[in-house]
C-alpha cells in the first residue's frame, strides 16, 4: 500500500477548473518533484494537500488513513481540517516568517499554540472538577478530592515545564540542522533570503509532518543563495523524509527526486522516474517544456 495516495483531485474556482483530476501515489521516504509552467496547477495541488484549499472533488489517504474525501467531508468543520492539516508541512515561496518574533520564536510558535489548546482544555476540566466538590458532603471526602485536584494541577505544571524545555531544545536542533545555530536570536529583517528560507524549513519541521511540501522554495532567491537551500533539502532526503517539491530547478529535480510529475493545464501530462521524464519524455508538451527550461539555463 502506498504511503500517500491521491485520487481524482479536482479544484474549481467558479467556472474555472484549475485541477482536472490528479492521481498519484508516493511511498514513505520518497521524494516527488512536480514541474511545469506557471498556471499548470502545481501550487494549487500543494495547497489542496495541505488543506489550505478544499478540493472540489476527489480524495487522498495517508498511511491508510482517509485524510479528505469531497463526498464525506462536505460538512467538515474548521477543527477537523486543522487536525488533518498537521499531517502535511508546507514551505512557501516567500518565507512568511513573523517579523515580530526572532528566529527561535518563529520555529517554536506553532507547537506552542497547539500545546496552549491542550493546556486550556486541561485547565477547564480541572475547574469543572473543582466545582463538583459540592457533591462531596463529607469533610474527609472533600479533603481527598482537593488533594487529587492538587496532584493533577502539579502534574500539569510539570508537563508544561518539560514541554517548554523540550521545545526549546528541538528548536536549537532544527537550527543546527539547517546551519543557523548562530541566528537563534536574530530577527527576519536581519537574515538573507537563503537564511530566511532555511528558517522556514526548520519551522515546518517543528510540527513533525508526515509529508513535507515545498512550493518553489528557491524562486524568491538570488542564484547565489539557491544552493544553500537546495543543500538543506538534499540533506532531508538522506533522513528518509517523504517530500513533495514543486520546483523550477531541473537539475535539482533530476538528482534528488525518486519520482517526477510534469503538470500542464491542470492534469498530469507525464509521470515517471527522473531518468524517464528527463531522459526519454513521451509527451510533446513535456519535451517542449524541457527544451524551454534548457534555453533559460
Amino acid at each position: 500500500m502506498a504511503f500517500l495516495e491521491v485520487k481524482g483531485i479536482k479544484k474549481n474556482y467558479g467556472s474555472l477548473q484549475v485541477l482536472k483530476g490528479i492521481d498519484f501515489s508516493l511511498q514513505k521516504g520518497e521524494v516527488l518533484a512536480i514541474i511545469g509552467s506557471s498556471g499548470s496547477g502545481k501550487t494549487t495541488l500543494l495547497r489542496c494537500l495541505n488543506m489550505l484549499e478544499i478540493p472540489s472533488e476527489g480524495s487522498f489517504y495517508l498511511d491508510g488513513e482517509l485524510i479528505y474525501d469531497a463526498v464525506r467531508h462536505v460538512k467538515a468543520n474548521d477543527s477537523e481540517l486543522r487536525k488533518k492539516r498537521l499531517h502535511f508541512g508546507l514551505v512557501f515561496q516567500n518565507f512568511n516568517l513573523f517579523p515580530q518574533y526572532n528566529v527561535k520564536q518563529n520555529i517554536m510558535l506553532a507547537p506552542k499554540l497547539l500545546r496552549k489548546k491542550v493546556v486550556s482544555a486541561a485547565k477547564k476540566d480541572l475547574r469543572k472538577k473543582k466545582l463538583n466538590v459540592v457533591f462531596y458532603p463529607l469533610r474527609g471526602s472533600k479533603k481527598n478530592f482537593y488533594n487529587l485536584l492538587k496532584e493533577e494541577k502539579n502534574k500539569l505544571l510539570s508537563e508544561e515545564k518539560y514541554f517548554a524545555e523540550k521545545l526549546s531544545s528541538q528548536a536549537e536542533e532544527l537550527l543546527a540542522g539547517v546551519g543557523l545555530s548562530d541566528k537563534a536570536t536574530a530577527y527576519p529583517c536581519q537574515l538573507s533570503g537563503g537564511q530566511s528560507q532555511r528558517v522556514a524549513i526548520a519551522r515546518a519541521l517543528a510540527l513533525e509532518p508526515d509529508v513535507l511540501c515545498f512550493d518553489e522554495p528557491t524562486s524568491a532567491l538570488d542564484p547565489e543563495l539557491t544552493g544553500e537551500v537546495l543543500k538543506v533539502i538534499r540533506g532531508l532526503k538522506s533522513s528518509s523524509r517523504t517530500m513533495i517539491v514543486v520546483t523550477h530547478e531541473m537539475d535539482f529535480a533530476r538528482s534528488v527526486a525518486d519520482k517526477v510529475i510534469f503538470m500542464a493545464d491542470g492534469v498530469i501530462e507525464e509521470e515517471g522516474t527522473p531518468e524517464e521524464v528527463f531522459g526519454n519524455p513521451k509527451s510533446e508538451k513535456t519535451k517542449a517544456f524541457l527544451l524551454k527550461a534548457e534555453d533559460r539555463i
